[in-house]
């Protein structure tokens, strides 16, 4: 699994590593399956949180998601969504 932060490509990720992350997205640039256990603290957002995200998802009806109403849900459960 590859971790890129702020467009920098740091190096690969074993099993069994950790890594305090801002601004990022991950790729699975390999042939197999990978995992990934993500903790947030503080607990800044809790279930209704993913209840409202997968809301907005729904609506997409299999396109891409509004981005404004994913901002406007982010900002609601205290977050700051990237640029």
């Amino acid at each position: 699994m590859t971790h890129t932060k702020k467009s920098i490509q740091l190096p690969s990720m074993t099993p069994g590593t950790a890594r305090s992350i801002t601004v990022h997205r991950f790729d699975n640039n390999g042939s197999a399956d990978a995992k990934a256990i993500c903790a947030i603290t503080p607990a800044a957002i809790g279930p209704q949180y993913f209840r409202d995200i997968i809301e907005v998802m729904r609506a997409a009806a299999g396109g891409p998601p509004d981005r404004a109403k994913l901002t406007e849900v982010m900002r609601r459960h205290g977050l700051t969504p990237a640029p």
